[in-house]
């Protein structure tokens, strides 16, 4: 199913990016860029290294002008990852393009790469959680109260995945049917922040 084929490479860039364990280290994309195999690739790869941005960020010592320079590459990667999101859900478009889609057809609340987009986060979680859950120097305790949270992410992790192939499969069929919306983002828009288009005049 797809969700498992999203999640395998979902854990395969997070393993990848942990060989270095610095967010500065050049993603090295494994799959041609035609390949949806890339685009997931990549979606998970900007989110991984800003799950590690927000570590660093949350550092008491770091300092105030370093702090600044990281929130604007935080947002710059926040842009990146709606990016990915869209363009991912281009290639769902296209793959049901010719779907005839059912009058009784019903729209669903997210679309299918917002769904991978929880999912690719939930591989991190599940990642770090399991470090935790296992980190010989912790606590007996600690290591036990990681357990149960990685048992329940394993729980969601089998949920959210049944709910997307479920989803593809509805669309597919022509039970339910796709419409994107642009994400409308308007912090990083010249035009649309006030702080930035009055900082223009």
């Amino acid at each position: 199913m797809f969700s498992q084929f999203a999640f395998s490479i979902f854990e395969e860039s997070i393993n990848d990016y942990h060989q270095y364990d610095n967010v500065d280290q050049p993603i090295n994309n494994p799959y041609p860029k035609d390949q949806i195999e890339h685009l997931l690739y990549l979606k998970n790869w900007i989110d991984t290294v800003q799950w590690h941005f927000e570590d660093i960020i949350r550092d008491p010592q770091i300092n105030p002008e370093a702090a600044l320079v990281l929130k604007r590459r935080i947002d710059a990667s926040n842009q990146e990852r709606t990016d990915m999101v869209e363009y991912i859900d281009s290639y769902f478009l296209q793959k049901y393009a010719d779907v005839t889609v059912k009058p009784t057809a019903k729209i669903n609340s997210e679309s299918p790469a917002w769904a991978i987009d929880r999912l690719s986060i939930l591989a991190l979680k599940i990642y770090h959680m399991n470090e935790e859950a296992n980190r010989m120097e912790a606590t007996a305790e600690h290591r036990a109260k990681c357990q149960e949270k990685l048992n329940v992410l394993l729980e969601q992790k089998k949920d959210l995945t049944t709910a997307i192939d479920d989803l593809l499969t509805d669309i597919a069929n022509g039970d339910k049917y796709m419409k994107v919306y642009k994400q409308m983002k308007m912090y990083n828009d010249e035009e649309l922040n006030p702080v930035l288009y009055q900082n223009k005049k």
